[in-house]
């Protein structure tokens, strides 16, 4: 028997999501992103729950999307599609999400990250957007990262491809927390929790939902719009040699070669 994908609990108002796919790095293949669309829809649908905790099992949050499945032709839009709606239905929940990150956030880990109101890491927790470096482009992350981040910021962070640490990415605001470690991060989570369930459900989604308004397009808008970019992108020469030579361990055909 295969374990599930997605792992979830519940325990009084809170729901906690884990990514369990801990041997693969948490990367998002298509049966994961199936299920944590639906969970979100579940617990969002729910009246006596008020916070989603998202979590990866094992070392690492996340890895981002899984490139294996990612090249196989038929199964492409597949992805790209729920890769968009997994980030819109963190985005749009009336609950408060909470990411709670140990290892890395790569990619689209970063993008389910930042879809959340609320993100928390250990300090030793790694970062990065290196779609460019695959020959993808991370337009559908860029949708979240336009809201929270510098434009200066987001062209070093997705141009560069560059990965960074946790004091990094919460001097430019991509986090609001860092922690010692995992049982800090634990306990941050709960005490996050604890300050949310002060408030009132209806005020909190409210305050949400106004947030969400006023912005000049709504996150659909920009993630059907970036989605677009992402599809063009998965489907170029660029990403298959870009994928292939990732692992494959070597340079990409447009990489300048190591100096001897």
């Amino acid at each position: 028997m295969t374990n599930p994908p997605l792992l979830v609990a519940t325990a009084g108002p809170v729901t906690t999501l884990t990514l369990n796919r801990p041997d693969k790095r948490n990367a998002l293949n298509i049966e994961l992103l199936e299920a944590l669309v639906a969970a979100v829809e579940t617990a969002d649908a729910d009246a006596s729950q008020r916070v989603l905790v998202l979590k990866g099992a094992g070392t690492v949050f996340c890895s981002g999307l899984d490139l294996a499945e990612a090249q196989i032709e038929e199964r492409a839009h597949r992805s790209a599609d729920l890769v968009a709606r997994g980030l819109a239905v963190m985005s749009h929940s009336r609950l408060v999400t909470i990411a709670a990150v140990q290892g890395a956030a790569i990619a689209g880990g970063a993008g389910l990250m930042s879809a959340c109101d609320f993100t928390v890491a250990t300090r030793s927790a790694k970062f990065g957007y290196p779609e460019v470096r695959r020959g993808l482009v991370a337009g559908l992350i860029m949708t979240f990262l336009r809201r929270q981040l510098r434009e200066r910021d987001i062209r070093e962070l997705l141009i560069l491809g560059k990965p960074f640490d946790a004091a990094h990415a919460h001097a430019i605001g991509l986090l609001n927390r860092v922690v010692a470690d995992e049982a800090g991060l634990e306990l941050e989570v709960q005490a996050l929790i604890a300050s949310i369930l002060q408030g009132a459900p209806g005020a909190i989604a409210h305050t949400k939902q106004l947030l969400a308004d006023l912005w000049p397009q709504t996150v659909q808008h920009d993630v059907d719009h970036a989605l677009a970019f992402h599809l063009q992108a998965r489907n170029s020469a660029e990403a298959r040699d870009g994928i292939a030579a990732f692992h494959a361990k070597r340079a990409p055909p447009w990489a300048p070669p190591a100096n001897p």
